[in-house]
């Protein structure tokens, strides 16, 4: 038997689904909001902004040149799945800038992954069941089976090394700083997606 959490998440899930946009209905709304000096979210500020259009020219970047292996394309799309790919974000998140051209990337070599995007602020029950050590952090991706409408895997809002990366810094030194925020787009530009890429394969192969 269903529990009641199991059948609540399915109704949230299906709510945010039904305002979800696809990448690329996406990718126009964040061109939209630079053009008209906007961002997502439920704060309009002028750093938020500006992180927007930062990330307009990070995603036209990573569109353009995050590179998938040969091996990496057979492996995936010889897969036999039937999935949504729900992923949480804003325009104003400098991660997502740089994760979701790669995830992008991957869902579009398996016809089975139907990949969607909703905003964090408008999609707040949902957000509420995939935190983050308590937190709402983004992107983070909900990986769903269509055949049974169960949540199989979430993901983010960080690649595995840029995780690590951030969890060491905050042991050692409490929080981040903006020379270590730095240092971690230094790490983005270096990796140019292949750790999401092969964390995404990972998740994939067990499902």
């Amino acid at each position: 038997m269903e529990t009641l959490q199991n059948t609540d998440l399915k109704r949230i899930i299906d709510q945010s689904l039904n305002k979800a946009i696809s990448y690329q209905a996406y990718r126009d709304l964040v061109e939209e909001l630079v053009e008209t000096k906007l961002n997502t979210g439920n704060d309009i500020t002028e750093a938020l902004v500006n992180y927007t259009m930062l990330n307009d020219r990070r995603m036209k970047r990573w569109d353009k040149t995050v590179k998938v292996s040969e091996v990496v394309k057979q492996e995936v799309s010889n897969l036999k799945i039937n999935q949504t790919w729900l992923v949480i974000t804003e325009s104003w998140c400098g991660d997502a800038a740089h994760v979701m051209p790669v995830m992008n990337k991957v869902a579009e070599l398996n016809s089975g992954i139907d990949f969607k995007v909703v905003l964090r602020d408008e999609n707040d029950d949902l957000m509420n069941r995939f935190l983050t050590n308590g937190g709402k952090s983004i992107p983070k991706l909900i990986i769903i089976d269509n055949d049974s409408n169960e949540v199989l895997d979430s993901y983010g809002p960080r690649p595995s090394t840029a995780t690590k990366l951030v969890t060491d810094y905050k042991a050692k030194h409490g929080s981040l700083t903006p020379e270590f925020k730095e240092d971690l787009q230094r790490w983005y530009n270096k990796d140019k997606g292949q750790t999401a890429i092969k964390d995404l394969v990972n998740i994939l192969k067990a499902s």
